[in-house]
This record gives C-alpha cells, structure tokens and sequence, in this order.
C-alpha cells in the first residue's frame, strides 16, 4: 500500500512541523508516507476565482504527481475538499476525467484517514490543557469532517474540551475573499476571535492552517495568548508527553 502526503502550499512554505506531525504519527501505525516532489498548488486560488484553464495546469500536476498512490492525505479539508472539483473541472475531457475521479475517491483529509481507514480512535496521547475547536468550512461542509476530530480529541487524556460559541460561522479567510473583501474578512475573523477568547481556551486547535493562520494573526494582533495548532501537531505533542 502506497501512502502519499499531499502538503498544501501552506503547509509547505509556512507550517512544515505540520506535515512532520504527521509523518511521525502515522508511522506509529505502520505507514510510512511517500512524497512527490513534483506536487504543486492544488489550483483552488484559481478555480475559485474563475481562472479554471490555470485550474486545469495546477490539478494535471497534482493529478500525474499521486496517480500510482494507493491513498493520498492531506493536512487540509480545503485542499482535499478541492481534488472533489477535479471531476468537473476535467467533465468533457475523456483522458483526464478518469483520473480526476480516481484520485477523488483514494484522497483523504488526515482524521479522515486516521478514523475511517486505520481504524485509530485513540493515539494514546496526554494534554492537560484546555482546548477549543474551529471546524474550517471546506472541511466540515464539503467533505463532511464532523465526528472524525471530535472522536479524536475526546480520547486524549486531561484534555478539557470548551465548545466555540458559533463554531460554523466561516473564519473571515475563505483564500481569496480575504484579498479581495478585506473589511468584511477582517470584520468575520475578528468575531471569530472573539468567541475563541469567550471559551478562556489554552489552544485553539482545527484542521486547516489557512483558517488557523488568520485566526491566530487576528488573536496576536489583539495580545491574546491563546496558542493555535493543527490537531495533527497537537496529537504528536501528546504522543511524546505520553
């Protein structure tokens, strides 16, 4: 069984420790996860603001980059939300779209992977800390990640979990909306901060580093101590203190 990471430029340029999270937990299970160097942007910033021909360029890389993988896992419910685009971006296209529809069905968002296809409920991980949850929109919505954190977290010893006060309410990001409606962002991710700071939570914790990134940016800008973290980072710190 062949296991590929798909980073997310993210993931890659900014928060690396996140892929290294991963790598290092699921090698506890016996998979060791494979890397395409050739692997680029996921094509999302274009697909969504209606470039879909430079959306086509980036996915035929992603596409010929994961195409003998067995399962390919990504950090990021909106990078993998995207890859179940594929198919209709490539919809007229009889060479492509097979492609696009296989790497669709083999991708997984990480506690995605790590519930459904391992079976891991428990990593055996200890955080005595108070922690709350953001569930990024991609994530939850398009690829319908709800139980598969919750399951993990509620199995790490000491950790005291606070629910967010309208946890689905979009975190002001949304990739290129923060660029192009940067009032109405900054307006989202700032009452979004607010309820983070309401739970009196050590860590704020989720599954996308585009949707952490601007919320910490916005609890750092206001002095909040609250520290952010991807759960894959937040799982392997518990490992290690075990």
């Amino acid at each position: 069984m062949k296991v590929s990471m798909m980073i997310t430029c993210l993931s890659d340029a900014l928060y690396p420790r996140v892929g290294e999270a991963m790598v290092r937990l699921l090698a506890r299970y016996g998979v060791r996860l494979a890397f395409p160097q050739t692997q680029t942007c996921c094509g999302q910033p274009a697909f969504n603001s209606g470039y879909w021909e430079e959306a086509r360029t980036s996915a035929k890389t992603i596409l010929e980059a994961f195409e003998d993988s067995d399962f390919v896992i990504s950090p990021s419910g909106s990078c993998t939300g995207m890859i179940h685009h594929y198919p209709k971006l490539f919809e007229n296209d009889p060479v492509w779209l097979p492609k696009a529809q296989a790497l669709q069905r083999k991708s997984y968002e990480f506690t995605q992977f790590l519930v459904q296809v391992l079976g891991v409920k428990d990593v055996g991980a200890v955080f005595p800390h108070k922690v709350t949850y953001h569930p990024s929109c991609h994530g939850s919505r398009l690829l319908g990640v709800k139980d598969e954190p919750m399951e993990l977290m509620r199995h790490i010893k000491g950790l005291e979990f606070v629910p967010l006060p309208f946890a689905e309410d979009c975190c002001g990001f949304g990739g290129t909306f923060a660029v192009k409606m940067p009032d109405i962002s900054g307006a989202m991710v700032t009452e979004k901060g607010d309820h983070v700071v309401e739970t009196e939570a050590e860590v704020l914790v989720g599954l996308d580093m585009a949707c952490l990134m601007n919320i910490a940016g916005n609890l750092r800008y206001r002095g909040e101590k609250v520290r952010v973290m991807h759960l894959a980072e937040l799982l392997e710190e518990g490992v290690k203190g075990a």
